[in-house]
């Protein structure tokens, strides 16, 4: 199991990175990121201390990644704190997309994949435009395994399939009950109207995004 996107209580997460990372090892993962949320406000404390801490998490066996998670910030303002992120050691980067349950300002979407971030987390009813462009600029798209973000999951793959854009699944854990194994995830995926084939697609993109960092 890859997971991309999981929360510690450095934002509003249940657990401290280290008991969230051996939790996530004891169930098989393989790979994992911490992408807390953050905003011009946190983000000098948050991203350090998470790249800190996985440079020295002494785990076997399971890759730590440490990342971010830009959210209800400006679409304007993306841009930036995107390289600023990037500069203060988080290896992956993603935008808390337009999800149909919370009040996420129009054009994150499109700000998102404009300004080259990894991966639109849970992006809702994404556009055609937003997709063709996500295809090009090589950014993927999410689908979740976290209740209400999972809701618009058909919709998301069925425009990535149709676009060409590579997807991932990630839990979007914020609390032990959250994370999943790979029969699991793979069931939710298939839920979306994935094949096998398609599913593991995902989880190969995963893993070449991994094998960056």
């Amino acid at each position: 199991m890859i997971d991309l996107h999981t929360h510690s209580l450095f934002s509003d997460g249940e657990l401290i990175p280290s008991e969230l990372v051996r939790r996530a090892q004891n169930l098989g993962y393989r790979a994992i990121a911490i992408t807390d949320h953050v905003d011009y406000s946190n983000c000098d404390i948050i991203v350090p201390q998470i790249a800190a801490f996985c440079e020295n998490t002494g785990f076997d066996g399971i890759k730590v990644i440490p990342g971010a998670e830009i959210t209800h910030v400006p679409p304007g303002k993306i841009g930036a704190l995107t390289e600023k992120l990037r500069a203060l050691g988080a290896k992956l980067v993603l935008v808390h997309g337009e999800t149909v349950v919370e009040p996420v300002a129009n054009g994150t979407n499109r700000a998102a994949i404009e300004a080259g971030v990894d991966i639109v987390a849970h992006p809702g009813l994404v556009n055609v435009d937003d997709a063709k462009l996500a295809a090009d600029k090589r950014v993927a798209f999410e689908l979740s395994g976290r209740g209400g973000h999972s809701f618009t999951n058909g919709h998301v793959f069925s425009m990535a399939r149709e676009h060409g854009v590579s997807l991932v699944f990630s839990t979007d854990a914020h609390a032990p009950r959250d994370l999943m194994n790979r029969d699991m995830a793979e069931k939710v995926i298939m839920g979306a109207g994935a094949t096998g084939a398609e599913s593991d697609a995902m989880f190969d993109y995963a893993q070449k995004l991994v094998e960056r960092f």
